[in-house]
C-alpha cells in the first residue's frame, strides 16, 4: 500500500465502508460511522472517533488519536486497537446514524425566515491542533422526494437545531467546553470539581483520554476514580496508560482488586506491569517504561526516523532508538547500543542503524537507585537511559520526566503551575 496524503476535508458519506488498515497494511475492518460531540456554544462538533466493523460484524470504537491517515478511500490507524464492543455514550452523536437526513433550519444573513433543509452529508476537517471537527454540511433545500430540491454546501454555523442547549446534557456539555485542554490542565480542572461532578466527567471521557488524565492526577484521586469504574472499563483504561504509570496505580489499589484487573487485561500488557511491580519504587526498574523505540540492526535510518515521528511518543522517548537482537519486545535480545535522534538526522535515509549506533553509553541495571540514575543523567546530559537485565537484554528505558516525577515530593501535583487555568 503506497503512501496516502491526508486531505484537509473529507465528506463522511464517502467514508462509509472505507477499509481500515494498520501500519503493516493489514486490514482491520471497515468504517461504519463517525462519532462526534455536539457543543453548547454553536462551535463545530469535535470528532472523537470512528465506529469500525471488524471480523464477525463486531463494531468497535477507534479514537481519532489512533488515526494517522484518513481519506474517502481508506483509513490507516497506528498503535494497538481495543477490540471492546462499541457502546455509544451520553453526549455522543453518530454522524451517519443520527445527523444525515435530519431536518434543520437554515440561517443566512439577509434572508427572511429560517427555511427547513435536510442534511445530506457532513464534512470533517483536521485543524492545526491535529483534532478533527465537523465544519461543513451538504444540505438539500425544500421538501419532497429525496432527489428533489437544490443542494449546496454551507458552514456548520449556518444551521440551527443541532447544537445542544446549555445544561441540556450536563457533564457532556461541560466536557465539550473543556475539550481543548491538555491532559495536565484537564486533570487540574477535574481536581477543582465536586466528587459527584468529577465522576460524571470521568464517565464521559473515552478510555485513552481518561488514561492521559489519570497519569496527571495525585495517587489518591487516581485510586478514587479507578474504584468508581466497572472492572472491565478499569482494565481497558489501564491498558491505555503508560506501563510505568499503570504499575504505580495498581500498586496503590487493594491487592484483590489489583489482581482482578491484571487478569482482565491483555496478557502482554499485564506481564509488563507485573515485571515493573517486581522492582522497588525508587529504582531504575520501578521508574522505567517497557515500551521504548526498539529496532533490529538491519533497520534503516529512514525506518528509525519514521518510528520517532509517532506523535504518541513523549519527546524524551523519541530522542533515542535502541538497537537490539531479536526479539523486539521487551525483554529483547541482546542490547547493542543507542542511536541518537540528532545523529539520525545527519545520516542518509538508506543507511543502517547498525552503522551509526553509539556503544559508548553504558546501560544501567533495574536495581540502580534514583540518586545514581540522577547523577548519570546529569553527567552525560541525557533525556533517556536504557535499562538491561543480567543477560544484557533491554527491558526498558528511564526518561528524564520519569526521574523528575520520582524526585519531586509526592504531593507535587497538588500545586498549581504558573499559567495553568484556575
Amino acid at each position: 500500500m503506497g503512501r496516502v496524503t491526508t486531505p484537509t476535508r473529507v465528506f463522511v458519506a464517502r467514508l462509509a465502508r472505507a477499509e481500515v488498515f494498520d501500519p503493516n497494511a493489514e486490514q482491520v475492518g471497515r468504517v461504519r460511522d463517525v462519532v462526534t460531540i455536539l457543543r453548547a456554544d454553536a462551535q463545530p462538533p469535535r470528532v472523537v472517533g470512528l465506529v469500525v466493523e471488524v471480523v464477525g460484524r463486531r463494531r468497535i470504537f477507534v479514537p481519532m488519536t489512533r488515526v494517522s491517515t484518513i481519506d474517502s478511500g481508506q483509513v490507516v490507524v497506528n498503535g494497538v486497537v481495543n477490540l471492546r464492543r462499541f457502546e455509544q455514550r451520553s453526549g455522543e452523536t453518530l454522524v451517519m446514524g443520527e445527523l444525515l437526513d435530519r431536518r434543520v433550519s437554515l440561517v443566512e444573513p439577509g434572508r427572511s425566515g429560517h427555511p427547513s433543509v435536510t442534511i445530506v452529508d457532513a464534512a470533517i476537517e483536521q485543524r492545526a491542533s491535529r483534532d478533527w471537527f465537523v465544519t461543513q454540511l451538504f444540505i438539500r433545500e425544500g421538501h419532497g422526494l429525496r432527489r428533489k430540491g437544490q443542494t449546496r454546501i454551507v458552514d456548520w454555523s449556518a444551521v440551527e437545531g443541532l447544537s445542544v442547549t446549555p445544561g441540556e446534557q450536563g457533564a457532556a456539555s461541560l466536557l465539550a467546553s473543556l475539550d481543548g485542554l491538555s491532559a495536565p490542565d484537564l486533570a487540574h480542572a477535574i481536581q477543582q470539581m465536586t466528587p459527584v461532578r468529577r465522576l460524571d466527567i470521568v464517565r464521559e471521557l473515552d478510555d485513552e483520554r481518561l488514561a492521559d488524565v489519570l497519569e496527571e492526577l495525585p495517587e489518591d484521586e487516581q485510586v478514587e476514580i479507578m474504584q468508581s469504574l466497572e472492572a472491565e472499563r478499569a482494565a481497558d483504561v489501564l491498558e491505555e496508560m503508560d506501563p510505568d504509570d499503570a504499575a504505580d496505580l495498581i500498586s496503590e489499589l487493594p491487592p484483590e482488586q489489583a489482581a482482578d484487573l491484571l487478569e482482565r487485561m491483555e496478557p502482554e500488557e499485564a506481564d509488563d506491569i507485573r515485571r515493573l511491580l517486581s522492582y522497588g519504587d525508587y529504582t531504575a526498574g520501578g521508574m522505567m517504561t517497557t515500551e521504548p523505540v526498539v529496532l533490529p540492526p538491519d533497520a534503516t535510518v529512514a525506518e528509525a526516523l519514521a518510528r520517532v515521528r509517532n506523535p504518541e511518543l513523549s519527546p524524551s522517548l523519541a530522542a533515542q532508538v535502541y538497537v537490539v537482537r531479536p526479539p523486539m519486545d521487551t525483554p529483547t535480545g541482546r542490547f547493542l547500543g543507542t542511536c541518537h535522534f540528532q545523529r539520525l538526522l545527519r545520516e542518509p535515509p538508506a543507511a543502517l542503524v547498525s552503522g551509526v549506533v553509539d556503544t559508548r553509553l553504558e546501560p544501567i541495571g533495574p536495581e540502580t537507585d534514583v540518586a545514581t540514575v540522577a547523577r548519570y543523567f546529569a553527567t552525560y546530559n541525557l533525556v533517556a537511559l536504557p535499562v538491561v537485565d543480567e543477560d544484557d537484554r533491554l527491558i526498558g528505558a528511564v526518561t528524564v520526566d520519569d526521574l523528575i516525577d520520582h524526585m519531586l515530593p509526592e504531593d507535587w501535583r497538588d500545586y498549581q503551575q504558573p499559567g495553568t487555568p484556575s
